[in-house]
């Protein structure tokens, strides 16, 4: 199974700098995009840390398992990678003052030969688009999202809420964070989004369907979904990766795991 990837950021309407970032390795197929909070520069910091350590370390193990490596064995690896991200970025925000308090929401995929390992924290989301339904695969670690969950809230009044921004999990804000991962089933002529809040919140779910449906090739979809964005509001910095996968999957390998050789 073979998987064309495409990503962008746009800082937007309103904001001066851009605090979202990507990073992709399409040769271990790996995606990874965040979302930077904090102070004046630091939220860039954060984000930035995030994906291209993860980027580097997942890609590396990812590397050196070849196609041995199980799919519970790369989801131990990815909580690894992200532990140790989530390590390095609450140590600089605690030994340089300008970066106090700083984090980063996180979506993380590795696309497998019919298989995606999808893992988030915070309010940046992950959706596959297959046969014209676009479905989110992600559950939102926010405020938000837990008064829709006790009834607080329905999801039609939760579009207007002054606390869309209140994230309930975050790397780099303290010294453990859970990773959420899921495995998916891919098919092939699926679209995956990956995106940060900046695009979700300008934009209904229905939207960004209606979007991906309407442009053949990634680099158009993307722009168009950033300009829709912007056109919508543009109130915050937006970021997308876009995965598109053809061809036929292959059999899951057997078990393989260095311990040692992850990090190191």
């Amino acid at each position: 199974m073979d998987f064309e990837f495409y990503s962008q950021t746009d800082t937007g309407r309103v904001r001066n700098n851009n605090e979202d970032s990507v990073a992709l390795d399409e040769e271990h197929g790996v995606a990874v995009l965040a979302d930077g909070m904090g102070g004046y520069a630091a939220g860039e910091v954060a984000s930035g840390m995030a994906c291209d350590f993860i980027r580097a370390e997942l890609g590396r193990w990812l590397g050196e398992a070849g196609g041995m490596a199980t799919d519970s064995d790369v989801r131990r690896a990815m909580d690894i990678c992200v532990d140790n991200a989530n390590r390095a970025i609450f140590g600089a925000a605690h030994s340089n003052p300008t970066y106090a308090g700083m984090g980063t929401t996180l979506v993380v995929g590795v696309f497998r030969s019919g298989r995606l390992l999808l893992g988030h924290i915070g309010d940046s989301r992950g959706y596959r688009w297959r046969q014209g339904v676009l479905q989110q695969l992600t559950k939102d670690h926010s405020l938000l999202q837990e008064q829709i969950d006790a009834g607080i809230l329905t999801p039609e009044q939760a579009q207007y809420s002054a606390n869309k921004n209140l994230v309930t999990r975050a790397l780099g804000v303290e010294d453990l964070v859970l990773l959420e991962s899921h495995q998916h089933d891919i098919h092939s002529g699926d679209v995956y989004l990956m995106c940060s809040d900046g695009l979700s919140d300008m934009l209904s779910d229905p939207e960004i369907a209606g979007i991906i449906a309407a442009y053949p090739s990634l680099p158009e979809m993307g722009a168009a979904l950033v300009q829709a964005a912007n056109e919508a509001g543009g109130r915050d910095n937006i970021a997308v990766v876009l995965v598109r996968a053809q061809g036929e999957a292959e059999p899951a390998p057997r078990s393989w795991w260095p311990f040692k050789r992850l990090g190191g």
